[in-house]
């Protein structure tokens, strides 16, 4: 794995080699940034955005969007091996000081006292997890969001999920078995 693009682009990032995690393929990783740095639909752009990346597991898009100017990135991801690994990276990168990572649950997270609101919120649940949908409903109920922001949500292309309650999805994209949805809290 490697950064794509910015400031650390062609830079290895070290990742988890186990079936637990599902790594962020660099050609849908590519696509997701080229939508948001040229869509006519999403008006956001990731130079000085606060990112919140939740699963992050070895942080590679948190990574790339630092690389491409992101202000800070907020990583939290509960698998204690993939957690040790985005530490290193974002330590081998020398790029820690723009970062936050909480090695914990996501619901845990969402219950502390958050003083942060982000521009970009990324999602990337393991493809049988539907717990994600509370924590949709817990993002938008704390506003964690800024005005200007934009939710990205990486599922298997076979699910059939509707966000309509607090969700508008703006763009939808299929890449191989990866369904790309942009969307803003409603």
């Amino acid at each position: 794995m490697r950064v794509i693009r910015g400031t650390l682009k062609g830079k290895p990032i070290n990742y988890l080699k186990n079936a637990s995690t599902r790594p962020l393929k660099d050609a849908v990783k590519e696509n997701i940034f080229n939508i948001l740095e040229h869509s006519n639909i999403i008006n956001l752009k990731i130079i000085d955005s606060d990112i919140l990346d939740l699963y992050s597991g070895i942080g590679s898009f948190g990574i790339e969007c630092i690389s491409r100017g992101a202000k800070k990135v907020t990583f939290v991801e509960q698998e204690a091996n993939a957690a040790s690994i985005l530490k290193d990276n974002l330590v081998k990168l020398s790029i820690s000081d723009r970062s936050n990572i909480y090695n914990d649950k996501i619901e845990d997270f969402l219950a502390k006292d958050i003083n942060e609101k982000f521009n970009i919120f990324f999602l990337d649940p393991p493809f049988a997890d539907t717990k994600f949908f509370q924590i949709l409903k817990s993002l938008k109920q704390k506003k964690l969001f800024k005005k200007d922001h934009i939710v990205i949500i990486h599922r298997d292309k076979k699910t059939k999920e509707q966000f309509t309650d607090f969700l508008k999805i703006i763009e939808t994209r299929q890449y191989g078995r990866s369904k790309i949805m942009f969307g803003l809290f409603s």
